[in-house]
């Protein structure tokens, strides 16, 4: 399977680094959220939190303050 590409997950003008620290936040989530029940993962968190933004699963919300 290809990898979304950001353009496809981002919508009405989001910024790239709102993604990119929204994908590492829930990357480390997910880290986290396996080591606390002893479970092996068997992809990298960082592409189960991309494919949980590109399927719709996590929403990337952006606080107005933080746009130019």
């Amino acid at each position: 399977m290809l990898r979304p590409a950001a353009i496809q997950i981002l919508k009405n003008n989001e910024s790239y680094y709102s993604l990119v620290v929204a994908v590492a936040k829930r990357a480390r989530a997910i880290t986290e959220e396996a080591a606390e029940n002893k479970t092996v993962l068997n992809e990298r968190p960082v592409k189960i939190a991309v494919d949980e933004f590109a399927s719709g699963e996590y929403k990337l919300i952006e606080s107005p303050k933080l746009r130019g």
